[in-house]
């Protein structure tokens, strides 16, 4: 078996065996087979595609190519989430406890932010103390207690990390088999039984047409299932951040408002309605409404919000910021951007508000690139709000007065104002499952 041949027989649209996509993952994770090969296959798939079946294997494939996770000797079953990538998006930060309250076992490995998306970890971060980069041994101990969130391990799926590098600088990006193979092989090789995916679209998403979303959605349920793993997604709107809050410590603050049931009504909505189909997933519900509504109880009898403590304290957090998250850092200099004009809120860019976040320094443009967890922004207006001049729409929290100022013109071109009224976009577009889609 060759690689040409390979290369050649995608390039004229043919399938790919299982033999064959076995043969390039394994050849390309020990450096027999060359980047410039891999690129020209890559660049094949973006031309041609691959079917369910071919994406299945790739996946499999690089899940396979490092280590993998079986935790069935401590828990039966384990549930996790995983999102595309949003602004303002701290669902993990809501639901692994949520879920953990509700009796699942929630074993997730997350990422830190690159571009205009926060990571997970970063946020997780804020908190003093806590500690994402764990051993094989402590992750095992936070899955016995019932929820661990910790840093992707260096040695999960690295014929995945050698690809997404690769793909990055040869223009191989947008494939819907391509991402939705580097999501899946990830959570297939963390080891977790019931997967919902949380498939955002819209300008603060990587995913901009609901065309798209629904292309990637589909492919990643079909992948899981033929996988053996019970699979599910949602398509959520990014026409506007999730919640209000966006930077790392301040949607710390707005999760643990959350689960004191005093957070924005977007943020618990989506985690109970992510929360409901994973407890179906799961055995737990008989229905993706019952389980809403498990995921709502556990919220309002405060159980959600012990399981985030529980967490924080496993991991060497500082439990002190659950009970006070005034405690957490917070930004020197606060800076109100106002509305110039009278009117009715039409559109927010979130794209341009998750770069704004990096100017302050609360993201990162390269890997390794230091943040500051103090400064993010506060969203006081949401699209369909009548707003009047004067109003503010949006908070800085910055290191400084200049980058504060240096940031305020673009925050104000973000958001769109127009004399007639808007309708509110709704949270939840589709619902993916086996099978189906409503």
């Amino acid at each position: 078996m060759r690689a040409v041949d390979i290369i050649i027989k995608k390039r004229d649209g043919g399938a790919l065996s299982t033999a064959e996509i076995d043969f390039l993952i394994a050849g390309y994770t020990s450096g027999a087979i060359g980047d410039e090969q891999m690129a020209a296959w890559a660049m094949a798939v973006v031309l041609r595609g691959m079917d369910d079946r071919e994406t299945t294997d790739l996946t499999l494939a690089m899940a396979h190519s490092g280590d993998t996770l079986d935790l069935h000797d401590i828990a039966s079953l384990t549930v996790d989430k995983h999102s595309t990538g949003g602004i303002g998006d701290k669902t993990s930060l809501v639901l692994g406890p949520m879920l953990a309250a509700a009796g699942m076992t929630v074993a997730k490995m997350s990422g830190r932010g690159l571009g205009f998306s926060g990571g997970t970890i970063d946020k997780l971060e804020s908190i003093p103390g806590f500690r994402a980069e764990l051993s094989a041994e402590a992750f095992r101990a936070g899955v016995q207690r019932g929820l661990v969130i910790a840093a992707q391990s260096g040695d999960l799926a690295p014929a995945d990390k050698k690809l997404y590098a690769l793909r990055d600088i040869t223009g191989t990006v947008e494939s819907i088999p391509l991402i939705a193979a580097s999501i899946m092989c990830k959570k297939l090789a963390a080891g977790a039984d019931c997967i919902v995916l949380d498939v955002k679209v819209g300008d603060g998403a990587f995913m901009r047409t609901i065309e798209d979303a629904r292309r990637l959605a589909r492919t990643m349920v079909a992948i899981g299932n033929r996988a053996g793993r019970r699979t599910a997604a949602l398509i959520s709107s990014m026409a506007q951040p999730l919640g209000r809050a966006i930077g790392n410590a301040v949607e710390v603050r707005e999760a643990i408002a959350t689960l004191r049931g005093a957070g924005p009504a977007d943020v618990l909505d989506l985690c109970a309605l992510l929360g409901g189909e994973l407890a179906v997933l799961a055995g737990q519900v008989a229905t993706p409404e019952a389980g809403e509504a498990l995921m709502r109880a556990v919220v309002a009898d405060r159980r959600a919000l012990a399981a985030l403590r529980a967490m924080v304290a496993g991991q060497g957090g500082d439990v002190a910021v659950i009970d006070d998250p005034t405690l957490l850092a917070s930004a020197p200099t606060t800076l109100d951007v106002l509305a110039t004009r009278a009117g009715y809120l039409a559109a927010i860019d979130g794209a341009a508000l998750g770069n704004a976040v990096n100017a302050l320094g609360g993201g990162r443009n390269r890997k390794g690139d230091a943040i500051d967890h103090r400064v993010g922004l506060t969203i006081h207006a949401r699209i369909g709000d009548v707003l009047a001049v004067g109003q503010p729409l949006v908070s800085i929290h910055a290191a400084s007065e200049a980058a504060a100022a240096g940031v305020a013109d673009t925050l104000l071109a973000a958001c769109t104002i127009v004399d007639a009224p808007v309708p509110a976009p709704p949270l939840v577009l589709e619902v993916v499952r086996e099978g189906m889609t409503r």
